[in-house]
């Protein structure tokens, strides 16, 4: 984050944001710390194809989607971007709670509890500068978000898988227990035609609750792996 090929960690605690680094005894350090009075719900580094230094992106309780970055010469964290999509506080439909970025840095998906989801274009100016889109809308009514990943396709449109529940159709079993279909779904952003699809879902185990990204392209079979309860599937969309 301060600087290129350098081992560092950034950390959440609350309303904290931190920047640990690793001595000689490896021991982390504190580099600095800041106070950023909200709550940070979300967060993950990403960077911008070609670059050397990390960026973060943070989902708070601010209903703004925020993306900062380390100058080691001022001695603290910078706020490169500060977008409002929604209302404050830690809503159920307001996104926030959910980050996922594009493997090469070229776009940021930002999804809330419940419905919502928007996906922002991660892109560099004339002076090398960092720039981010209007959002584009991937909503979807009646659906609940368990979690949300960026899915590593090398140069291909960026993919974003999420572990969903569409609870309209949601009833109960012979025995009175809730019973549902919890859904894999990967939303594609076509880069040309700038909008969001639904590309791909499929049925999971009900007891999922996390994703994890597989690297794909040329470092790896791709895909995600979904942790259920005493089991992981890898799963891909053909």
């Amino acid at each position: 984050f301060s600087a290129p090929k350098q081992h560092e960690i950034i950390v959440a605690r609350g309303k904290v944001l931190e920047l640990l680094r690793p001595d000689e005894s490896g021991k982390l350090q504190s580099v600095h710390a800041t106070e950023v009075f909200g709550i940070i719900r979300s967060m993950l580094p990403f960077r911008l194809l070609g670059g050397n230094r990390d960026y973060v992106v943070i989902g708070s309780d601010s209903g703004k989607i925020t993306i900062i970055e380390y100058v080691a010469s001022a001695g603290g964290f910078k706020r490169v971007h500060c977008e409002t999509f929604g209302k404050s506080g830690c809503r159920r439909i307001v996104p926030g709670q959910f980050v996922a970025v594009d493997p090469r840095g070229r776009a940021v998906m930002i999804g809330a509890c419940e419905k919502q989801k928007l996906v922002y274009t991660l892109n560099r100016d004339s002076a090398a500068n960092l720039t981010i889109s209007s959002p584009l809308e991937a909503h979807k009514a009646h659906t609940l978000c368990f979690d949300l990943v960026g899915v590593d396709v090398g140069f291909d449109n960026p993919v974003f898988a999420a572990l969903e529940v569409d609870y309209e159709d949601a009833g109960a079993d012979e025995a009175g227990a809730p019973a549902y279909t919890k859904q894999l779904t990967y939303y594609e952003f076509d880069l040309g035609l700038n909008h969001v699809t639904r590309k791909w879902s499929d049925a999971v185990d009900p007891t999922s609750n996390l994703l994890v990204s597989v690297p794909g392209g040329d470092d790896g079979p791709g895909g995600v792996l979904v942790c259920s309860e005493n089991f992981v599937t890898r799963k891909w969309s053909d």
